[in-house]
């Protein structure tokens, strides 16, 4: 794992990659430092934290699109799943080398606040700012695990890219989205019924396997039906509770008030697992295709 790690990171800064993401999101942080807290004398950093979650939904497919795919691409795939390395540490090392790069661009963004402690009479809110960062570096892992899941499932770095920001927006706008949803209980149900039906394609997409399909559509209608029968209660707003759990930009509102709270700490690393854990299965499904 370590010796994929250092390979991919120093891949990055071999390539443009590493060099446009940094500078972009550099150059973008400090035109919001600029304009949030210099020309405005507002000592609140966590705003522009909270204003770059927006930018970060451009630039995590730049930075996530070859990690995978750029190895189908090059038929040099094969040679990574047939090594003396498992699957789990290539994917781990890929995934750690991009978030690597990540933590690299937000300490240098630590310059911005340290500037700006020097101007501030009545000091700066470093726990808020401590807070902040906690909270966007894990929220930042957890987008890149999504980039990282979508890399795995075509050679096309592009249409990788496209895929992850696609992914990503849906979950930036879920809480707006989650305002408007019907919260009857037959839009719960219906609602209910497929995501039972995504969770059948997911396994038969990662197994192959028919009986497991087959076993998972027959657990999940009934866990459907047995809830109708004696809960109904449960599907009333199920939509809207659904779409809110998925949501990573509202969980981020604790860190900005320099809140450490276990809760979306937890959320974060288990959302990272989930993505990483499914791409070391679309990657292990294809050492046996």
């Amino acid at each position: 794992m370590l010796a994929v790690f250092r390979r991919e990171l120093r891949a990055y800064f071999a390539s443009p990659i590493g060099f446009v993401f940094v500078g972009f999101f550099i150059l973008i942080a400090a035109v919001f430092f600029s304009i949030s807290n210099l020309l405005s004398g507002n000592p609140n950093f966590t705003g522009v934290l909270s204003s770059l979650t927006f930018v970060f939904l451009f630039l995590v497919p730049i930075l996530t699109m070859r990690l995978l795919s750029e190895e189908m691409r090059q038929k040099t795939d094969q040679l990574l799943i047939t090594s003396p390395l498992s699957i789990t540490g290539i994917v781990v090392g890929k995934y750690l080398a991009a978030v690597g790069v990540f933590v690299i661009t937000l300490v240098i963004t630590v310059l911005f606040p340290l500037i700006m402690s020097f101007y501030a009479l009545l000091g700066l809110g470093w726990w808020e700012i401590l807070g902040g960062y906690i909270g966007f570096l894990l929220m930042g892992c957890a987008f890149i695990s999504v980039g990282l899941f979508f890399s795995s499932l075509t050679d096309n770095q592009l249409i990788a890219a496209m895929y992850t920001f696609a992914a990503l927006l849906l979950i930036w706008i879920l809480d707006f989205v989650a305002q408007s949803v019907p919260s009857d209980v037959t839009s719960g149900l219906v609602f209910l019924s497929l995501l039972g039906i995504g969770l059948v394609a997911i396994v038969w997409a990662s197994t192959r396997n028919v009986p497991a399909a087959a076993v998972t559509l027959l657990v999940a209608a009934a866990a459907v039906v047995l809830v109708f029968i004696f809960a109904r209660g449960f599907y009333n707003g199920l939509i809207a509770r659904i779409l809110g759990w998925f949501s990573l930009v509202k969980r981020y509102g604790d860190f900005s008030l320099g809140q450490l709270s276990l809760s979306p700490i937890v959320y974060y690393i288990s959302f990272s697992g989930v993505f990483v854990f499914m791409t070391i299965r679309m990657i292990e499904k294809r050492r046996w295709v």
